[in-house]
């Protein structure tokens, strides 16, 4: 079975023209030619050329992609054993960019009185100071605003790591407590949300039950947060709502 460039460019979602480029350099040379001289592709050469697009997605120049695949010593199972190597690294990276965002948000929300390098050391490659605005216009005026204010502006790079770490910490209990298929108003969740309802008060606000109750409401009302808190977990904005609720009732 062989495939016409065109084929092939229509199977792999690139230009005839790349493919074109790949033959040039000897990067992936296809395997056949018809009585007219045209490319033809087979199997193996499809093989190869997933190999090639999988080395590019993750960023290797073209040069580092063909010492690669060319190496006499590698045999495919070790190719897999370093993509899997690879896309792992990338997923940890993911996932660490995407707790950045969700601090960024969370600690704008309350204020935040770092360095350019230090926000850069606590954040990742987020700037938090995209949502300075809105957060004034939502909160500017509350007393929890003003108190928040007042507190971060004495906070070091080491207090909102700290801080982080406790959140970090929050959200790995309730996790471990939806896999554990413990409902969100059972006593256990009750007391994480207590937890994180405590953990506002001592680093950023007077966080009252009321208020408290809010912040779960508008962790399932506002895309942007719960987008960010299932992150951690699907579900995982809702479940705390829940159990945010039942602590509350609890308090009644």
């Amino acid at each position: 079975m062989s495939y016409s460039v065109g084929q092939v460019a229509g199977f792999a979602g690139v230009t005839v023209r790349t493919l074109h480029h790949y033959d040039e350099i000897g990067l992936l040379s296809p395997g056949g030619r018809s009585h007219a001289g045209h490319r033809r592709y087979d199997d193996a050469d499809l093989d190869r050329l997933q190999q090639i697009l999988f080395y590019r997605e993750l960023g290797f120049p073209l040069d580092e992609v063909a010492a690669l695949l060319d190496d006499p010593n590698a045999d495919p199972q070790a190719h897999l054993r370093r993509q899997h190597e690879l896309l792992t690294a990338r997923i940890t990276r993911l996932k660490e960019m995407a707790a950045a965002v969700e601090r960024a948000m969370e600690a704008r929300k309350m204020g935040i009185d770092l360095t350019p390098e230090e926000k850069f050391e606590v954040f990742g490659d987020f700037d938090p100071d995209q949502y300075q605005e809105e957060v004034e216009e939502r909160w500017g005026g509350t007393d929890a605003y003003a108190e928040s204010q007042r507190r971060s502006a004495s906070y070091t790079k080491e207090d909102w790591l700290r801080i982080q770490r406790e959140s970090d910490e929050i959200t790995r209990r309730f996790v471990a407590l939806m896999e554990a298929g413990a409902a969100a108003d059972s006593e256990e969740a009750m007391d994480v949300a207590e937890e994180h309802r405590r953990w506002i008060s001592r680093n950023h606000y007077e966080c009252t039950y009321e208020i408290h109750t809010c912040l779960g409401e508008m962790y399932v009302a506002d895309e942007r947060f719960t987008h960010n808190i299932d992150k951690a977990k699907p579900g995982l904005a809702v479940y705390e709502r829940q159990a945010i609720l039942a602590n509350a009732a609890r308090q009644a």
